[in-house]
C-alpha cells in the first residue's frame, strides 16, 4: 500500500463527524497521501472519509484491541475493501493502562488479537495492518505480523531507533503533532495543553525516558527541550524541516497533526503541504 510521504492525522471530535467527507476531500486536493483517523475509532467509522475522496488512503490511529472484536473488525474491513479496494490501512493498538481497566500483558494481548484476526472468516491481509508500537518488543511484533509501525507522540530520535531495529522494509509511519505559531511562548503553551494527557501515560513517558529524556523533562507540563522535540512549532517551513528529519531518520511516511485548531485545519494543512 502506497501511503505517500505525507499524511494528516485528526479526530472526528476536532473536525466534526459531519465534516468527514469534506475534510477528506480537502486533504486529497492538497496532495496528502493518507488520512489517519484517531481517538480509537471503530473501523466502520472511516467510511465517510473514503466516500468523500477518490484515491486517498484512510488509516485508523488506532483500533483499540480492548474495545473492538476481531471478527467484527475483519468483517468491516472486508466490506470496506469490497467498496474501496486497496485504500484502507487498519492501525491497531493496545492503548494505555491509565485508560483501560482490563489492561494486561500488552504484547500477549496484541498477539492474541492478531491471531483472532487471522482466524476470522475473512482475514485482514498483513499488508493492510500496522501496529502502534513504541518499545522494542512491540516494534518487533509490528514487523513480524503487519506492514509495520505507526508510532505516536515521538521525536525524531524514536524514528531512528525504530528504523534501526526493524531494518529495511517494514513501515515506519510516525505521527507528528505541531503548532503553526511563530510566538514561541504561545506555541509552547498550546503544545503543553495538548501534551498534558500523554505526559500522564506511562507508555509514552517510559518511551521518552528510554530516548534520553529525564524525569525533570517530564515534569511541570514538559521541558522546552521535550516539548520542542515532540511537538515542533513555528512557521510551516520550521515544521517541514522536522518532517524531513523524520524521513531522513528512516520514516516512510509522516502524518502531521496541527493542534490548537478547531474544525478542519485547511490553512495549516495547505501551508504544511506546500512547505514539505
Amino acid at each position: 500500500m502506497e501511503l505517500g510521504k505525507l499524511g494528516v492525522w485528526t479526530l472526528y471530535n476536532r473536525i466534526g463527524r459531519e465534516n468527514a467527507g469534506e475534510a477528506a476531500a480537502v486533504a486529497e486536493e492538497l496532495g496528502y497521501g493518507t488520512f489517519w483517523l484517531g481517538n480509537s475509532p471503530q473501523l466502520s467509522e472511516v467510511r465517510p472519509l473514503l466516500e468523500g475522496s477518490e484515491r486517498l488512503k484512510v488509516a485508523t490511529g488506532i483500533v483499540n484491541v480492548w474495545r473492538a472484536e476481531p471478527a467484527t473488525v475483519a468483517a468491516e474491513y472486508a466490506e470496506l475493501e469490497r467498496d474501496f479496494p486497496g485504500r484502507v490501512l487498519v492501525g491497531i493498538g493496545i492503548s494505555h493502562p491509565e485508560a483501560i481497566r482490563q489492561y494486561a500483558k500488552p504484547l500477549t494481548s496484541t498477539r492474541e488479537f492478531l491471531d483472532a484476526l487471522d482466524a476470522a472468516d475473512t482475514p485482514i491481509p498483513r499488508e493492510a495492518l500496522c501496529l502502534a508500537a513504541l518499545g522494542p518488543k512491540m516494534l518487533d511484533l509490528s514487523a513480524e505480523r503487519t506492514l509495520g509501525t505507526h508510532p505516536y507522540f515521538t521525536p525524531v530520535a524514536h524514528t531512528r531507533v525504530a528504523r534501526e531495529r526493524l531494518g529495511d522494509g517494514p513501515l515506519v509511519a510516525p505521527e507528528l503533532a505541531c503548532v503553526l505559531d511563530t510566538d514561541p511562548e504561545r506555541a509552547r503553551a498550546t503544545a503543553r495543553a495538548y501534551a498534558a494527557v500523554y505526559l500522564d501515560r506511562r507508555n509514552y513517558t517510559g518511551n521518552l525516558l528510554r530516548l534520553g529524556f529525564t524525569e525533570a523533562d517530564l515534569a511541570d507540563g514538559g521541558s522546552d527541550r521535550l516539548i520542542d522535540a515532540v511537538i515542533p512549532h513555528g512557521t510551516a517551513e520550521d515544521v517541514a524541516a522536522v518532517v524531513r528529519a523524520h524521513l531522513d531518520a528512516g520514516a516512510d511516511h509522516v502524518c502531521v497533526q496541527p493542534v490548537g485548531v478547531d474544525g478542519i485545519p485547511r490553512a495549516e494543512w495547505a501551508a504544511l503541504a506546500a512547505a514539505v
